[in-house]
């Protein structure tokens, strides 16, 4: 006999007997008469009762002679003696009956048990949720990656503009998934993942929903972030299931934003220890990328602004096989982007998106996004029924320049120094031959500190640029300081700004691009180069020695003190000018490019060449020695 037919058996067994229990037990309840009080005291005057049993509420007893339908037993309930006596003297028929208190007794103690347990269930439920993936603690290993079918994904390339190269690059992986077949034929496999990096704001999540609309297949979404938890080995765990349930669904991608928040280089904190939760993290997904199959149709793609700081071993071959750059749009991209977000807003006729896009350079798709919508409210706020070109410009200056703060009184002494400082900037900017074009001047406050504002309207998008270009900027960067200084013969700190920027370029022509002619053609700056910009960048230890710095901060004061010599120079050259227009940006608070045209047309041209200045540099050790010795 096997197992299956032992329980079999067993559970028969139990049903019989379960069967003949309750058969005597209705038996037995059927063979007890149910009599009233009032009859029970009948029969004991007539003596019929035989033997009686007395409880608190009822009385069990045996007739001498079976009754009428033959039971010898026979159960009432008790009624009170006084009542009783005075009920039968009066030939009343009565009985007793007991109030059943099972259920209030039931609930007296359950209910308690139950809602403590119910707010248990729900704080340990929430708690669950928020630590884990569901609303149990058995859940916290699931994967927290939103599903979006392909009914929810309605994202496509077409929604998707100014990363053409990116766009080309990822419509290949689509191919591939809608017919793997095709370019299998001749041995080749479908990447098994890819890698978008881009400073924040380009659209790599949007590039990524917009791959999973066109391929038309499962589409898992997770954060970096989302792996990691209080617990160790949550992280490890939703990586397995995410995998899983992928494996379950191919075709499908997998899509992790913001990578480096579980991905970063192992080693990269030394007090962190071997057994850090985020390295666990990382191993299983180093060993899950090496384990599934590059045919099952499961394409792997990140996103990061920050790669610099992943580990080597994600980025090698046969892990993410390609890198796509998601990079700032240029003019011809911004138009694009521009076109897509104005698609649902009602343009006036005199808005030109070409001049738009020029008025934002180095803005992201983000950044054009807002730039729409801040337009539209600044049309909105004008009671305008159309979005003008007024709203542009008004939007390009509150993102660049900030909130107008026009309950910020300052004194005639500070607005006079304020307008000989913008001006100072525009007509350094105006007397220098390549310079970007001044858009707009203005003496309004905006932002947190800046009391106002100099616009320059760059031509074309730059990507490379030569020594004297970067010459030209300090020098226009330097043209508000140098202005104070020619009219007032002191200095202020309005150009704080203005000096952190001037001091970024000139150290970057010594240490970076190595524009320094004494110091010859080295690159004396060896941090890696982040989206993040200077404060996510890597510090290293210095890579030269106590001298070597002695030069480079003598060029870079030279380089400064000469920005500051030029700007003076085209300031006295043009200080009638420099009068004339600081009134009249005294007067109307705003000037805008038209003024400012019919301004400069009078403006003196800088000179060509220009003297370097001198610079007093500090011996070094060596040459201090010398002179000792």
């Amino acid at each position: 006999m096997n197992k299956t037919t032992r329980i079999n058996v067993v559970y028969a067994l139990v049903a019989v007997m379960g069967v003949l229990m309750l058969n005597s037990l209705w038996t037995g309840y059927r063979s007890v008469t149910p009599l009233p009080y009032s009859d029970f005291k009948t029969l004991v005057r007539d003596g019929k009762v035989k033997e009686i049993v007395i409880t608190t509420n009822a009385i069990r007893g045996e007739f001498k002679k079976p009754d009428a339908k033959g039971n010898r037993y026979f159960h009432t309930t008790r009624v009170e003696p006084a009542l009783a006596t005075d009920l039968h003297k009066y030939g009343v028929k009565f009985s007793g009956e007991v109030e059943s208190r099972f259920f209030a007794a039931v609930l007296s103690w359950v209910v308690p048990v139950l809602l403590f347990v119910g707010i248990w269930v729900f704080i340990v439920r929430r708690a669950a949720r928020q630590m884990g993936a569901g609303g149990g603690l058995m859940s916290i290993g699931k994967s927290k990656a939103k599903v979006y079918v392909e009914a929810d994904t309605k994202t496509t390339f077409a929604d998707v503009a100014g990363v053409d190269e990116a766009k080309a690059e990822l419509a290949e992986t689509v191919e591939f998934l809608k017919d793997p077949d095709h370019y299998g034929r001749l041995g080749a496999r479908m990447p098994k993942g890819i890698l978008l990096v881009g400073p924040p704001g380009t659209g790599k999540t949007l590039l990524a929903r917009a791959v999973a609309g066109e391929a038309a297949v499962p589409f898992f979404s997770i954060s970096g972030s989302d792996f990691v938890e209080m617990f160790v080995g949550v992280g490890a765990a939703r990586v397995r299931d995410l995998f899983e349930q992928a494996r379950k669904k191919a075709p499908a991608i997998i899509f992790i934003d913001e990578l480096d928040a579980m991905a970063r280089a192992r080693g990269a904190s030394p007090f962190a220890g071997g057994h850090d939760e985020k390295e666990q993290t990382l191993n299983q997904l180093l060993v899950e990328m090496d384990g599934f199959d590059p045919t099952s149709g499961i394409v792997l793609l990140a996103a990061t602004n920050r790669p610099e700081v992943l580990d080597p071993a994600l980025l090698r071959a046969g892990r993410f096989d390609r890198q796509v750059l998601v990079d700032r749009p240029d003019k011809v991209g911004r138009v694009a982007v521009l076109k897509v977000h104005v698609d649902k807003i009602k343009l006036d006729a005199d808005v030109a998106l070409e001049q738009v896009a020029a008025l934002t350079p180095g803005f992201t798709g983000a950044d054009l996004a807002n730039l729409v919508n801040e337009a539209a409210l600044a049309a909105t706020r004008r009671g305008a029924s159309q979005i003008a070109m007024i709203d542009f410009n008004t939007a390009v200056e509150r993102i660049v320049a900030g909130l107008e703060r026009k309950n910020r009184l300052l004194n005639p002494r500070e607005r006079e120094i304020v307008a000989y400082h913008e001006m100072g900037h525009a007509l350094v900017a105006a007397a220098i031959a390549g310079s970007d074009p001044v858009h707009k001047v203005s003496i309004i406050p905006r932002g947190i500190g800046a009391l106002g504002y100099t616009i320059q309207r760059p031509t074309e998008d730059r990507y490379l640029m030569t020594r004297a270009e970067l010459e030209n900027r300090m020098a226009v960067l330097m043209g508000g300081r140098a202005a104070e200084y020619v009219v007032f013969s002191h200095f202020s700190t309005g150009a704080a700004d203005d000096l952190s920027k001037i001091a970024d370029i000139a150290r970057s022509m010594v240490t970076k691009y190595a524009m320094e002619p004494q110091l010859g053609h080295v690159a004396f700056d060896a941090g890696r180069q982040s989206f993040l910009g200077p404060a996510g960048e890597i510090s290293a230890p210095r890579p030269y020695g106590d001298d070597t710095a002695r030069e480079i901060d003598c060029a870079v004061r030279k380089n400064v003190l000469t920005a500051f010599e030029r700007a003076v120079a085209i300031l006295r050259d043009n200080r009638q000018l420099l009068e004339e227009s600081a009134g009249l940006l005294l007067q109307r608070e705003t000037l805008d490019e038209g003024e400012l045209l019919r301004l400069f047309a009078r403006v003196k041209p800088a000179a060509e060449d220009f003297a370097t200045a001198e610079v007093l540099c500090h011996p070094t050790r060596r040459e201090a020695t010398a002179s000792l010795s």
